[in-house]
């Protein structure tokens, strides 16, 4: 009996201390992605394989170049990449052809991959050249959301897409979220403030973020997918209620769609850099009032997802980060 309650109280210590050092290994992490200096410095130039010129590297502050910026987030992808970026240049090639107001860029960030995935990237931009086709290197791993983060800050597009290296959407689907974006944007500038309803703004000046949703397939989904990520999804959509609430089912798929203003005040004040940072996006349009819309799409899982148990730990602990960042007034929101 004294050796159980020794073992007892020694599981208690520890369970104690493990409590406190997580707590404090929480606080202290929040407190020094206080500000956003902490995410990677944005590279000066871009470099164009083709001449071996610096070309210069835009900022979402400057005014919009391209219609619209395709920002695909690449880690160790070499096998599905190529796929993914031949379906989607086709596409806006092939529209380009039939509209010629139509311009667009696809930039591929490279989140420090140890494959060849630099090497495909680097083929398209001789094939499609540095004007359409764009690659950051930021050098090694910082997540998805750090990835995403980096190709919204230095895109030229109106509109800005995020979509996943995999091709699991199809990029035709963009048409949807692009088409639901215009058609908000008319009801605010008729129905907004005056700076909403100044007709000589363009799309880029309306704030308005797009989501791409599977919640039309859940049911097969839960049927089909592995036992974990059927895990993960319920016990991530209950988290994401509690720190995010109500009002986009879907906030984990890769395809989203934003006009430049909104990608202005959203990815400047992004804190989070994996997995989690779609929760971020959310919790931020709402803070800053911008309409968001959630629109089915065609999506198709693909092997070799990144997601695994292993990611449960880094979610908790975004999350974590995320509520008492924001709820504490520690991470302030930056207009």
């Amino acid at each position: 009996m004294g050796f159980m309650w020794t073992m007892f109280q020694s599981l208690l210590i520890f369970a104690s201390i493990f409590a406190f050092g997580l707590a404090a290994a929480v606080v202290f992490e929040t407190i020094r992605r206080k500000y956003n200096y902490a995410h990677v410095e944005a590279p000066p130039t871009f470099e164009d394989p083709n001449s071996l010129k610096p070309v210069p590297c835009p900022h979402i502050l400057d005014p919009a170049e391209k219609y619209i910026s395709l920002i695909v987030p690449a880690y160790n992808e070499e096998h599905r990449l190529p796929g993914a970026l031949d379906e989607t240049l086709n596409y806006l090639q092939q529209r380009a052809a039939k509209d010629k107001s139509f311009s667009y860029e696809v930039v591929i960030v490279d989140d420090g991959s140890v494959d060849g995935t630099k090497r495909v990237a680097f083929d398209f931009v001789n094939r499609y050249t540095v004007e359409n086709v764009r690659v950051i290197l930021l050098g090694r791993n910082h997540g998805k959301g750090e990835a995403i983060r980096k190709g919204m800050l230095h895109s030229r597009g109106e509109l800005l897409l995020m979509l996943d290296a995999d091709g699991a959407t199809k990029v035709s689907d963009l048409e949807k979220l692009e088409n639901q974006i215009h058609a908000v944007a008319k009801k605010e500038r008729k129905f907004g403030d005056s700076a909403a309803s100044d007709s000589t703004l363009r799309i880029s000046d309306v704030p308005i973020a797009a989501f791409g949703s599977r919640a039309h397939l859940e049911e097969k989904a839960l049927a089909t997918r592995k036992w974990y990520r059927n895990f993960l999804m319920k016990g991530f959509h209950v988290v994401v209620l509690l720190a995010a609430g109500s009002g986009i089912r879907d906030t984990q798929c890769g395809f989203k769609m934003f006009t430049r203003a909104a990608a202005r005040k959203l990815f400047t004040n992004i804190r989070l850099k994996r997995w989690c940072f779609d929760v971020e996006v959310v919790y931020l349009c709402k803070w800053f009032r911008i309409p968001m819309i959630e629109i089915s799409v065609n999506w198709t899982e693909i092997p070799g997802s990144k997601v695994n148990l292993l990611s449960i730990p880094n979610m908790l602990w975004e999350m974590a980060l995320m509520s008492l960042g924001y709820r504490s007034g520690i991470w302030k929101i930056y207009t």
